[in-house]
């Protein structure tokens, strides 16, 4: 298997920074298994998609996170608490699947789109 990096952007490092060091360690331990769970079993992670760019959502007990495939690996945009995104669905009035709903909002995709710009807003 060739070399697999993750790459986390400044927005979901912070993130990632924030949490107590043995959930950091925790969630870090997960990503152990992902190049090979992204080559054998794409259905396990959602998918969401818009204007022709695809994220990725890979479930990690209470966390979500997104990320796109990179050339060398994945670069991770942003590591979010389940609850916070029931919160944001909630502000959105949405009453979809997770995903679906997701990936119809623009909020959703301007809290993506902030990691490229340094915002850190969760």
């Amino acid at each position: 298997m060739s070399p697999f990096q993750i790459i986390f952007n400044p927005t979901s490092a912070a993130e990632l920074a924030k949490m107590p060091r043995d959930l950091q360690l925790q969630i870090l331990g997960q990503f152990r298994g992902l190049p090979r769970e992204l080559q054998r079993n794409e259905a396990h992670f959602g998918h969401l998609t818009r204007q022709g760019r695809s994220l990725t959502r890979y479930r990690l007990g209470d966390y979500r996170v997104y990320f796109e495939r990179h050339p060398l690996g994945v670069v991770v945009h942003r590591i979010l608490n389940k609850h916070s995104l029931k919160d944001f669905m909630f502000r959105s009035n949405l009453d979809a699947d997770e995903d679906e709903r997701l990936q119809d909002n623009p909020k959703f995709w301007e809290l993506i789109e902030q990691a490229k710009t340094g915002g850190h807003r969760a």
